[in-house]
């Protein structure tokens, strides 16, 4: 039976935006498969894990009667992508088998059943509904995710905290070293909702939305997030726990104050990275009277300094640092300067952007 005759694009495509979530060894057989279900001129595809669910649809594809089933998501998207691009494909069922067909190539490829497809039940209880531009909420993300904690036991951390508040949302990320924070105005009040969405569910948002200004809707319940932008709707389960409050990390009343250019401290610090202790990571940054410095070392006694002018009065101050935090902070904001706030050795340093107070970004000191 003709399941589907198009380009490949057509299939490969949407089969890509849904084969994130896909686990290559799955102890269900069936979540290593794609859901293939076929509708008129309809092609929808739908892969989960059963924290995620991805469902993409896309029109204008021939093919047969309406029918659906599951195949190996990884194994298709591999196939696919060895094609050339202007290859006309057709996927063909025959008994238990898919047979994908371009020019003179052939493959079959074992299916289990539609029916035995696990899909995530919708919630009905909706806290809080959203829109944003898919370039918004990209960028947002991508201003905190890089602190989100991995495989944490305070499992909590694993993930980002998405808060709607009046008028804002807010994202934060901790891993409890170092804690970001980013905000953005809503064009509404709404009452305020808070929920931890998982790593895997950032990291594929992030991979999936466009830089663009196409509408992204965010539909908030107790236990999943639903987010619907272009052809895709992503469900997630939420994280149940409860976030550290970050109001209280974040410093009030840092009296020493540097600002200084990202681009410059960027690759001050790439550099002195280099001769760090690979397991620590630890640089010292030390201010003097218009002067910053940065210096490290390792245990075959190797040391690195660089030296910088910035606009500084205060009291001296000798600080520690992992340098690999203040590297992904530099990295992830694109502004050309940053500020820095600091208060002694033991206290945690804010970086902020100048005259922008929708990003904070908390550092620990650390000893060296």
């Amino acid at each position: 039976m003709l399941l589907i005759k198009t380009e490949r694009d057509n299939i490969l495509t949407p089969l890509q935006s849904v084969c994130g979530i896909v686990e290559k060894r799955h102890t269900l057989p069936i979540l290593s498969n794609v859901l293939i279900e076929k509708s008129g001129n309809q092609l929808t595809l739908l892969a989960t894990d059963i924290e995620i669910q991805i469902r993409t649809h896309t029109a204008g594809v021939g093919g047969g009667e309406k029918s659906a089933v599951t195949v190996g998501a990884r194994k298709l998207q591999d196939i696919l992508r060895s094609l050339p691009e202007s290859a006309e494909v057709s996927l063909e069922l025959t008994d238990k088998r898919m047979q994908v067909r371009a020019g003179k190539s052939r493959f079959n490829l074992q299916t289990l059943p539609a029916e035995d497809y696990p899909r995530m039940a919708q919630s009905d209880s909706e806290q809080a509904r959203l829109q944003l531009t898919q370039k918004q909420f990209k960028r947002l993300i991508g201003l905190v995710q890089y602190a989100m904690a991995q495989q944490d036991i305070r499992y909590y951390l694993n993930g980002l905290l998405l808060v709607v508040t009046g008028n804002e949302i807010r994202v934060v990320a901790t891993d409890g070293h170092r804690l970001a924070y980013a905000s953005e105005a809503l064009s509404e009040s709404l009452p305020r909702t808070e929920v931890i969405l998982p790593r895997k569910t950032i990291i594929e948002l992030s991979r999936l939305l466009a830089d663009n200004d196409d509408a992204l809707d965010i539909h908030l319940s107790p236990n999943q997030a639903m987010f619907r932008f272009g052809d895709i709707e992503l469900v997630s389960k939420l994280i149940d726990g409860k976030f550290p409050d970050y109001d209280r990390v974040i410093p009030q009343n840092h009296n020493k104050v540097i600002t200084i250019p990202r681009t410059v401290l960027l690759q001050s610090l790439h550099r002195a990275a280099i001769l760090t202790n690979e397991k620590f990571r630890g640089v010292r940054v030390v201010l003097a009277q218009g002067s910053l410095k940065i210096i490290s070392s390792n245990a075959d006694q190797e040391e690195a300094q660089e030296e910088l002018e910035v606009s500084y009065d205060a009291e001296a101050l000798d600080i520690g640092f992992n340098v690999t935090y203040l590297l992904d902070v530099l990295n992830n904001v694109s502004n050309e300067a940053v500020e820095i706030r600091l208060a002694d050795a033991n206290s945690s340093a804010l970086i902020t952007l100048p005259g922008n107070d929708r990003f904070k970004y908390v550092v620990m000191p650390m000893r060296i």
